[in-house]
């Protein structure tokens, strides 16, 4: 085999901005995993020979195509919709559909990408990918959205498959858009099959999914302080978002003893030091999920709180914070103000929701730091179970599913401390999380060789 010339990190940067031009969210994701996975290739040349990382950061295929729609008013719309197939080489490409208009293809090369290695990290034969369109379904009609959805799959099916590429929901997409486009891809195809995840529970989903991204982070924040001889009790914790994500992290840690102050949305977050309790918390799920509101109304059902529009949480005194809402929307000034202020623990539960200052910033000073990619695997893997499910033609019973994400975010953990144990007592999560997920990945690579 011939030995290649390494070259260093910097001079792979330069390939992939060169590649990949006008694309900042993929180009921090790609940065953010190569920064450990060089240090962890120095000596393993098969790695090198075989450009591995180059050809994880070149996604298989990315599709995009044109979705025309017609809006309650008889007016002809057009949107672009897009579908990245980043890596299969652990199995088929697994990863959610995003409804919003900040969707671009570099948005979802990122997601694809993080994806292939958070899918590792579970253990479940997932490969990564990520889908969705710019279409905004906010002030949309029910109708409206239908018929988008329809349009949508009606390009997505040919691309999809129950073996091939089994997409989920994401922001903008929830079960009611999951349903329209399954039912689309079932009068297209003429199949019921897993093809989607998310479902409903009558029609092939799984117990617990809704609840499982925002319960996995805080099971995995829960093994952080585990290793510090502590757990959620007491604590105090700052949360990002008033999704499903937030309001399932919201629901655990208040039923683990833990104190949750603040939620938010797009246009500013509220703060409540008397706690958001559990009656709080199925408050906020009924207003933003059935009536569509928006958090600041908050205030006037619960008084004692304050709404501060236009700003993110991260500056209200925490034990703990869980950025569960988007991508770099914690950025470093937030995570130095949130180390000054004595947070000893963050647990991700958006994508790369910090942005690379944040990252180095908690690096640096050493605190529990869990990734996107580790922490917020719980949503993923419970797909995954779902995927089993269908094939099987069977459900498992909640107890089962909540003891299965358990084990798997507890087995995400000890992935990270096994190649993130920097000894005296701290672990890096993030070089953990990387190099393991790359491990995978890339050792599926070599025995298929060059394909």
């Amino acid at each position: 085999m011939a030995v290649t010339d390494h070259v260093d990190l910097n001079g792979f940067m330069e390939g992939v901005k060169k590649r990949n031009p006008h694309q900042p969210e993929f180009v921090q994701a790609v940065q953010e995993v190569a920064e450990d996975i060089f240090e962890f290739m120095q000596d393993k040349e098969e790695y090198h020979s075989q450009q591995i990382l180059r050809r994880i950061a070149e996604p298989d295929r990315v599709v995009s195509f044109r979705v025309c729609w017609e809006d309650d008013a008889g007016n002809i719309r057009v949107q672009r919709g897009w579908r990245v197939q980043n890596n299969n080489a652990i199995g088929p490409y697994k990863g959610g559909i995003r409804f919003h208009p900040s969707v671009t293809e570099s948005v979802l090369k990122f997601l694809a990408f993080e994806q292939t290695f958070k899918n590792a990290l579970t253990g479940l034969p997932m490969g990564g990918g990520k889908g969705g369109s710019n279409f905004n379904p906010k002030g949309k009609s029910v109708r409206e959205i239908m018929r988008f959805c329809q349009s949508f799959m009606t390009e997505l099916y040919r691309h999809i498959g129950a073996d091939i590429d089994v997409p989920a929901g994401d922001i903008g997409v929830g079960g009611r858009e999951i349903g329209f486009m399954f039912g689309q891809y079932k009068r297209i195809t003429n199949n019921f099959t897993g093809v989607l995840t998310g479902k409903g529970l009558e029609w092939g989903g799984s117990l617990i999914r809704t609840e499982a991204t925002g319960y996995g982070a805080v099971y995995f924040l829960e093994n952080m302080l585990a290793t510090k001889g502590e757990n959620l009790a007491g604590k105090t914790a700052v949360i990002s978002g008033s999704g499903n994500v937030a309001t399932h992290a919201a629901e655990k840690i208040v039923q683990l003893g833990g104190k949750v102050l603040t939620l938010s949305d797009s246009g500013g977050f509220i703060h409540d030091p008397d706690g958001i309790t559990q009656d709080k918390i199925d408050w906020v799920k009924t207003h933003k999920t059935h009536r569509r509101g928006r958090i600041e109304e908050y205030v006037a059902e619960f008084p004692r709180a304050s709404f501060h529009a236009g700003k993110t949480p991260w500056g209200v005194p925490c034990d703990m914070a869980l950025p569960c809402a988007t991508q770099n929307e914690l950025l470093g000034e937030d995570a130095k103000t949130l180390v000054a202020n004595g947070c000893r623990a963050v647990s991700e539960g958006a994508n790369m929701p910090t942005d690379l200052d944040g990252v180095h910033i908690f690096k640096a000073a050493k605190i529990l730091y869990a990734p996107g990619k580790a922490s917020n695997a719980g949503g993923v893997a419970v797909s995954g179970l779902e995927m089993s499910q269908n094939s099987e033609r069977r459900s498992w019973k909640e107890e089962e599913l909540q003891q299965m994400l358990k084990d798997i975010m507890s087995g995400i953990h000890n992935s990270c401390i096994r190649y993130g144990d920097q000894g005296g007592g701290y672990i890096d999560y993030v070089k953990g999380a990387n190099i393991a997920g790359f491990k995978k990945v890339a050792d599926a690579m070599l025995a298929f060789g060059v394909v």
